[in-house]
């Protein structure tokens, strides 16, 4: 059976995903969670430049989330569901473009891009 990701409660593909994701980030909807026909979650968290993509692999699993490796400094402005606003370091997000092409490719092929590289969390 081919994995299929909702938002809330029907199934997208990727351009609806992409779609959905510009939308909420526009209007300052900064975090967005969706989950899998297998029980997997992948997360975007955004300051409309850059996100924090990460992808669990069910219930308790810590996951792992996409680098942007080489990167220095930080960026604030990541504001999660429950108000609290977050700061990361900028190799621990990618740009906003590279967090939606990943996205994508999770949500089309159920793996993140080969080229991206990605930490695991424990």
């Amino acid at each position: 059976m081919v994995e299929s990701w909702v938002f809330t409660d029907s199934a997208v593909s990727a351009a609806t995903a992409l779609d959905v994701l510009r939308e909420r980030i526009a209007s300052g909807q900064l975090e967005t969670w969706l989950t899998s026909s297998r029980g997997r979650s992948l997360a975007v968290i955004s300051n409309t430049e850059r996100a924090m993509v990460m992808l669990l692999d069910g219930e308790g699993d810590p996951g792992e989330h996409a680098l942007s490796s080489g990167a220095s400094g930080s960026s604030s402005g990541f504001v999660l569901v429950n108000g609290q606003h977050d700061e990361y370091p900028d190799e621990d997000t990618v740009p906003l473009t590279e967090a939606l092409r990943i996205v994508s490719h999770v949500v089309t092929t159920g793996s993140p891009p080969a080229d991206t590289a990605w930490s695991i969390d424990i």
